[in-house]
């Protein structure tokens, strides 16, 4: 990897960044000055005053989404702060642009507390149609996307929601190869922040119509103590909320134990934690998928060997990679295209099956689309808006 950090760095010197301003008009001479700007944007400007939703249409807001984040849990990397996040939130611009054709806004912020966030987000709010929350970390990301979902445009925490749509659409595929049934599925989730949480609420169906979301038989969700379980006395609030939806059999014990007789792990933690003995205590055609980065939970390899039938990683030299790319640019292309007022769960569940139906050639290497595909966000997108219509979540005009 020393090659590609040293190849990163040079060029983001070089370039001063990967992301920059572009105008989409001339500026040659005085009339181009003056439909541009002074006296002809007057017009503009009056016209939105009297109904503000024709920004969507005089503006950058119809085609804009903010990334926000406060740079507490940045990649594998910790809380680095607001400047050291910035390159990510760069990279995920030009992500939205190339695949989606999003302009998407690097906005970092110096805030620390959730009420300073939520301020910070509603103050901005009107520039955008959408906003990408990015890299802040549990507890208080879920608060902040909670408090965010009233302010009339989509709020979307992406380490929670991207992941677990992302991970939806490979399970789908996944029970088509080994011939499970979803709703039967013992699932064991090794981390609980973030994205194990959003992970366990989707798969179990949590504030979804269980005739669009079918549920899982029963998820684990694991820490670094162990199986989260009503009979310790060291949950802090959120993971004694989990409790709520997983462990329906009060199970106790450490991540060993949880993986007796699953069907389903799923690691979004650190690299290392299992080998094949652990995979052997599965049921038949284990179905793994670890996340951890740069180094999975468990290589592929190992586990293959030691039985698991379809293999997913977070890495890009390995197959069936669970990549976040998959999800948000196709999910808020559709949500600005229905100029929608909030992601609903149901355009979440909508995101996780067009992207499973977006597959080719299904195989046990080949259970999600390539993350380099770009037609992948354009069915997703079309799904999205569909269902954003659907639940009347849509802004007319």
């Amino acid at each position: 990897m020393s090659e590609f950090f040293k190849k990163s760095l040079d060029i983001h010197k070089y370039l001063r960044g990967k992301w920059g301003i572009k105008s989409k008009v001339p500026l040659q001479n005085r009339e181009d000055l003056s439909v541009a700007y002074t006296p002809g944007v007057a017009a503009v400007s009056n016209h939105i005053a009297k109904d503000k939703n024709s920004s969507y249409l005089y503006t950058m807001k119809g085609n804009s989404v903010a990334i926000v984040s406060d740079g507490s849990a940045v990649l594998g990397l910790g809380d680095i702060g607001p400047e050291a996040a910035l390159p990510v939130m760069e990279g995920k611009a030009i992500l939205f642009k190339e695949f989606a054709d999003i302009d998407g806004v690097p906005l970092v912020i110096d805030a620390e507390s959730v009420e300073e966030i939520v301020t910070t987000v509603k103050t901005i709010a009107p520039t955008f149609g959408g906003i990408n929350l990015e890299d802040i970390a549990a507890p208080k990301c879920f608060e902040i996307e909670e408090a965010l979902q009233d302010i009339g445009i989509p709020v979307f925490h992406d380490d929670q929601h991207g992941t677990a749509i992302v991970l939806l659409a490979a399970l789908i595929n996944a029970c088509k190869i080994t011939g499970k049934d979803i709703k039967e599925l013992k699932v064991v989730i090794n981390g609980a922040g973030a994205a194990g949480t959003a992970i366990a609420k989707l798969l179990r169906c949590v504030g979804h119509d269980e005739a669009a979301c079918i549920p899982v038989e029963d998820v684990l969700v694991c820490d670094s103590k162990g199986i989260i379980s009503p009979d310790r006395d060291n949950l802090n609030h959120e993971k004694k909320k989990i409790l709520a939806y997983t462990n329906r059999h009060n199970r106790n014990g450490d991540l060993r134990d949880a993986m007796r007789d699953a069907d389903v792990f799923i690691g979004v933690s650190k690299g290392n934690l299992l080998n094949g003995d652990d995979i052997k205590l599965m049921n038949d055609d284990p179905i793994i998928l670890a996340m951890a980065n740069p180094i999975p939970e468990i290589m592929p390899d190992e586990a293959k060997a030691a039985g698991a039938s379809v293999v997913g990683t977070g890495r890009s030299d390995f197959p069936n990679q669970v990549n976040n790319v998959l999800a948000f640019p196709g999910i808020f292309r559709g949500a600005l295209e229905a100029r929608a007022t909030r992601i609903t769960e149901a355009m979440k569940i909508a995101a996780a099956h067009a992207l499973a139906n977006a597959v080719n050639n299904l195989s046990a290497d080949h259970v999600l689309p390539d993350p380099l595909n770009r037609n992948v966000a354009q069915k997703v997108a079309e799904a999205v808006r569909e269902q954003a219509i659907k639940d009347n979540v849509q802004r007319p005009l």
